[in-house]
């Protein structure tokens, strides 16, 4: 376990001072998602795997100012990115796994995850842990700017059977995990899961 966090680690830190340069157009699309997550006034959400914090700010604006807005990673190179881009104004940032978070249980309304599903290191006992944080009835939103096709293409691969982000895939391994995949979209331009915490 430690291996594959310190493999998950170093990738990111040495990508995180550009991260941003390196896709500078996904804010209407972050904000576009956040949009469809259903967050109201008042409410708590998590950006589970923040990253350098680009959902915080649309985040902040649905649940408003007396909502509460987290955002955890598990690499601090991204996280002090986040703080130079000024969005920790938008939510508490936390060094943290999200297989492990420092959360009371039904403590949330919503989690959000950009590009985190393909970088859990035990996907069931991960999504687990969000569902533990989240109430019944709370909404998980998994997100990425485009869809599986267009990202295989950019990495120069193809889509495979045993993604864990196809929908055959996907559906059971949520439903094991405390999660009702509700509506699911792989369009070139966006990837998002919407699931709902059962029980």
């Amino acid at each position: 376990m430690a291996d594959d966090h310190t493999h998950v680690q170093e990738f990111f830190t040495a990508r995180a001072a550009d991260w941003d340069t390196r896709f500078p157009d996904d804010g209407p699309a972050y904000a576009s998602a956040v949009g469809t997550v259903g967050l109201g006034p008042g409410d708590a959400v998590l950006d589970a795997g923040c990253g350098t914090g680009r959902a915080l700010p649309a985040l902040r604006a649905a649940v408003g100012p007396r909502g509460t807005v987290l955002g955890v990673d598990l690499t601090a190179a991204m996280l002090e990115a986040a703080v130079r881009a000024g969005r920790d104004r938008s939510g508490a940032l936390l060094l943290a796994d999200v297989a492990r978070l420092p959360l009371r249980s039904r403590s949330l309304d919503a989690v959000f995850g950009a590009g985190l599903i393909s970088h859990l290191s035990h996907p069931g006992p991960d999504l687990a842990e969000l569902a533990r944080v989240v109430r019944p009835g709370g909404l998980l939103a998994l997100f990425h700017p485009i869809g599986r096709a267009a990202l295989a293409a950019r990495h120069g691969r193809r889509i495979t059977v045993d993604d864990l982000r196809a929908e055959h895939n996907l559906r059971p391994l949520l439903a094991r995990s405390g999660w009702r995949l509700d509506t699911y979209t792989d369009e070139d331009d966006r990837f998002l899961a919407l699931s709902v915490r059962t029980h």
